[in-house]
């Protein structure tokens, strides 16, 4: 077994005070988002941690990547016929997180999922590379497959019956708009004592600003 109790890291790269941040989650998130992107903070800073619970009543996470966000929420996209996609059908109170450690930052996102729209999932399939729009057509995604040389068949073949045509998205495949119901602001400080400041959605669409011991 590996001991790993000495690991130790000093945070000390910034602060979060209820002085400096605004009333809105979005707004904070925006500016977290993009100081992360500047400065490189991940190869795919749009990297976020899905957490659903599963049709087996256990809790699953994985990482996906955020595709937009905006007032309304945050969008990303996946196969319907998932498990995740399973999984959210079933019980749509689902958590978005994201950690950005060279800013030493996370935030983590309660909220409940809802399909997008079609036109909005065919806008974004359309300007996905064709590449990637037979991934999502091949993929039977989450199920059991005899091999990995079965996919690349596969995936040859509809390279073939799609030769200069336009490759349809999926009914299966498209977008979920998390609509946040909770946002926590997470800041690495010295000795442990983080800062961690919470949103919470209210019933006149205002937020609470709570701060939490860390």
């Amino acid at each position: 077994m590996s001991d790993l109790s000495n690991y130790r890291k000093s945070y000390e790269k910034s602060e979060l005070l209820e002085s400096n941040i605004p009333e809105d989650p979005i707004n904070l998130f925006n500016r977290w988002f993009h100081e992360a992107e500047d400065l490189g903070a991940n190869e795919e800073v749009n990297a976020m941690t899905v957490s659903t619970i599963g049709l087996d009543g256990f809790p699953k996470s994985r990482v996906v990547l955020l595709k937009k966000f905006n007032e309304e929420g945050f969008i990303f996209y996946t196969n319907y016929n998932s498990e995740k996609g399973k999984a959210i059908a079933n019980n749509p109170k689902i958590c978005l997180s994201f950690f950005w450690h060279t800013m030493e930052r996370q935030v983590i996102i309660k909220g409940i999922a809802q399909k997008t729209t079609e036109t909005i999932s065919d806008n974004y399939f359309e300007s996905r590379p064709d590449g990637s729009k037979l991934g999502a057509v091949v993929s039977n995604q989450s199920e059991v497959v005899p091999s990995r040389a079965y996919l690349e068949e596969n995936l040859k073949q509809l390279e073939k019956d799609y030769d200069s045509m336009v490759i349809p998205r999926p009914e299966h495949w498209g977008g979920f708009l998390v609509t946040p119901l909770e946002v926590e602001f997470w800041q690495g400080r010295p000795n442990r004592l983080h800062d961690r400041i919470r949103y919470t959605s209210q019933e006149d669409f205002s937020w609470k600003i709570d701060r939490l011991s860390p």
